[in-house]
C-alpha cells in the first residue's frame, strides 16, 4: 500500500485473475441449470465476461504490466460456494433458485470491484481506463439485473411451487 498507483495495479489483478476463475466456473453453471433461460444467461454472461477479461489486458498492456501475481481468495470462495449448490440434490427448479442467489453474489462482488477501480484510473487521471472500467461496470449491473427478473418472472415462482407438490 505504496501508492495509489500500486493499489490500482493490485486490484487490477485481484479481478483479472477473478474474471479468470469465472471463466471456467459459467460453463459448469450453465451445465447445470435446468431452466433454459437460466442456462443462456449463463451462456451469455460467458462471451461478455471473455470480453471483459480482454478489457483488462488492454489495461495490463497500457501499464506495461503483467496481469498475473495475484489470487482473487473472495472469488474463489464465492465460486466454491455455487460448486456445492450445483452438486446438492433435489427440486431442479429450487437448485436454479439457489444458483441465481449465487451468481448474484458473484455479480455484487464484481460491481464493488469494478467501481472501485474505476474511481482509482480516475483518481489517477487514466480516463481511458475508466471508461474501459465503467462499461465492463454497466455490464455487471445489467447482468445483475436480468438475474433478478429471471428468479422474479419465472425460476422463484417454479421452486415455491415445487415445494408445494
Amino acid at each position: 500500500m505504496e501508492s495509489m498507483q500500486k493499489l490500482y495495479l493490485e486490484e487490477l489483478r485481484d479481478v483479472y485473475d477473478a474474471e479468470k476463475q469465472l471463466e471456467k466456473a459459467l460453463p459448469k453453471m450453465a451445465k447445470s441449470a435446468s431452466n433454459d433461460r437460466l442456462r443462456t444467461a449463463f451462456e451469455e454472461h460467458l462471451t461478455t465476461t471473455k470480453e471483459q477479461v480482454r478489457r483488462l489486458e488492454t489495461i495490463f498492456d497500457n501499464l506495461g504490466e503483467s496481469p498475473s501475481g495475484k489470487s482473487c481468495k473472495g472469488m474463489k470462495g464465492l465460486i466454491e460456494e455455487g460448486e456445492e449448490i450445483m452438486k446438492q440434490e433435489g427440486d431442479p427448479d429450487v437448485k436454479d433458485a439457489a444458483m441465481i442467489s449465487s451468481a448474484q453474489r458473484v455479480e455484487h462482488y464484481e460491481i464493488a470491484a469494478y467501481g472501485s477501480l474505476r474511481t482509482y484510473a480516475d483518481e489517477l487521471g487514466l480516463k481511458d481506463h475508466a471508461e474501459l472500467l465503467q462499461r465492463t461496470l454497466d455490464e455487471e449491473g445489467k447482468t445483475d439485473k436480468r438475474l433478478t427478473q429471471l428468479a422474479e418472472s419465472r425460476v422463484n415462482k417454479d421452486a415455491t411451487v415445487g415445494r408445494t407438490r
